[in-house]
């Protein structure tokens, strides 16, 4: 049977896709926007000894799977043609591609993963989000390449979720709108002082200086975003109330903020350290402090908080647990904060990818010459899919505020919102 063959009876002779093998043989419909070609058998060996998306994932890292067309119309068209597939139907299938001596050949072999796999990520529980290992884990991330991620996010360099103020906002305009959101769910005024958490490249740390005239301390753990936030912050002329320190926010010795944002940082905590978490960021605030936790959520407990084996996982955050938006605001209420608002901003992190997913397509020569072909590979089919797990509620982002009430129980908080909702 021939791959063409095979491909056809996955997803059916008039799916809208083209498909196209290293051994000539073809499928689906001839001139698709979409075209899938298996490049190498070893695409095969990825597949079968890595099943689902981890295994196709490396064929595709590798080259050995390449996608012409749009990532993310491939995936969700995919997803949904061969939703029905059985187990079953899938072991004939490759029990029939097997009888292929080069197909068996290939097979036979277990590939190494490719290099852009976190070698640390397969590891028990208790080992994750030491110091040491946090740091690790955010630096694989984040330590790629700053001029890489000044294409894909574009001059705000914002790696979170925007928020959309109409249906015609600009990436630009979304991620000024979302920082400034928080400021106004923060109560922010001139003279008062915030710590941000999980800081990034010091977005929400300049907005702060420069709109409200605060006195802005963020940190992270990636050397190169605090490098590149401290440079970008004495070009603003914002030295004077903006600073950006690479340490780990356990190590954060000032308290008496005024405020505190965590703006997609509890993703890389670990569901079982969220009360400490909480309970350390409670410490650092005044009374009638507030405290924004923005973050990536699953929409409900009953999934497990992490997939090890997962694509996720291995390939962008290692580490990384998502939890349902109850168990986070119960963790932040158990710790002494008094939850005042929350929202789901899902759409919104659905339309922040694809602007993404648009910036890496519109450089992706230079991406590829700077990062590599293998990473580049990795971006795409990640973010791709995520818009697809947003736009299909398989994960939400949940803006949850808290505040920190006085020995009496009081909050100083307005009796409506005065933010935008």
């Amino acid at each position: 049977m021939t791959l063409a063959r095979v491909f056809e009876e996955l997803i059916g002779p008039d799916a809208p896709v083209e498909f196209v093998a290293y051994d000539g043989s073809r499928a689906g419909r001839p001139g698709s926007d979409i075209r899938i070609e298996v490049t190498s058998p070893y695409a095969l060996s990825h597949m079968v000894h890595a099943p689902g998306s981890l295994g196709i994932a490396r064929a595709y890292v590798s080259g050995f799977l390449d996608v012409h067309g749009d990532m993310y119309e491939t995936l969700s068209t995919l997803q949904r043609v061969m939703g029905d597939l059985s187990g079953r139907d899938k072991a004939r299938l490759m029990r029939a591609v097997l009888r292929d001596p080069l197909l068996r050949a290939a097979v036979s072999r277990r590939l190494d993963p490719p290099p852009q796999e976190a070698p640390f990520s397969r590891v028990p529980s208790w080992l994750r989000h030491s110091k040491k290992r946090d740091a690790k884990a955010i630096s694989h991330h984040y330590d790629v390449s700053n001029t890489f991620y000044e294409w894909v996010l574009g001059p705000s360099m914002a790696y979170t979720c925007a928020c959309y103020p109409t249906e015609t906002a600009t990436l630009e305009e979304a991620q000024f709108f979302k920082h400034d959101l928080v400021a106004k769910k923060l109560g922010l005024q001139p003279g008062m002082r915030l710590l941000d958490v999980g800081c990034g490249w010091g977005g929400m740390v300049m907005h702060a200086a420069k709109e409200y005239g605060v006195k802005a301390l963020g940190v992270t753990l990636s050397k190169e975003q605090a490098e590149w936030a401290q440079k970008a912050i004495a070009e603003r002329g914002l030295s004077d109330l903006a600073e950006v320190r690479h340490l780990d926010y356990r190590d954060v010795t000032e308290t008496g903020f005024d405020a505190v944002s965590s703006i997609g940082l509890t993703e890389h905590i670990g569901k079982d350290n969220l009360p400490a978490y909480f309970a350390f960021l409670h410490g650092k605030l005044k009374p009638y402090g507030r405290m924004l936790n923005h973050t990536i959520t699953r929409p409900d407990n009953l999934a497990p908080a992490m997939r090890p084996g997962g694509f996720i996982n291995r390939y962008v955050f290692p580490d990384g647990e998502l939890e349902g938006p109850g168990f986070v605001q119960q963790r932040m209420n158990d710790a002494g904060f008094e939850i005042r608002h929350q929202e789901n901003l899902r759409e919104h992190y659905a339309r922040t990818l694809q602007g993404w997913g648009r910036n890496l397509d519109a450089h992706w020569d230079e991406a590829v010459a700077e990062v590599g072909e293998g990473t580049a590979r990795v971006w795409r089919v990640y973010m791709a899919g995520c818009v697809v797990g947003f736009d299909q509620n398989w994960i939400q982002l949940h803006q949850t505020l808290g505040v920190k009430l006085d020995e009496k129980g009081a909050a100083h908080m307005p009796l409506r919102p005065t933010w935008a909702s």
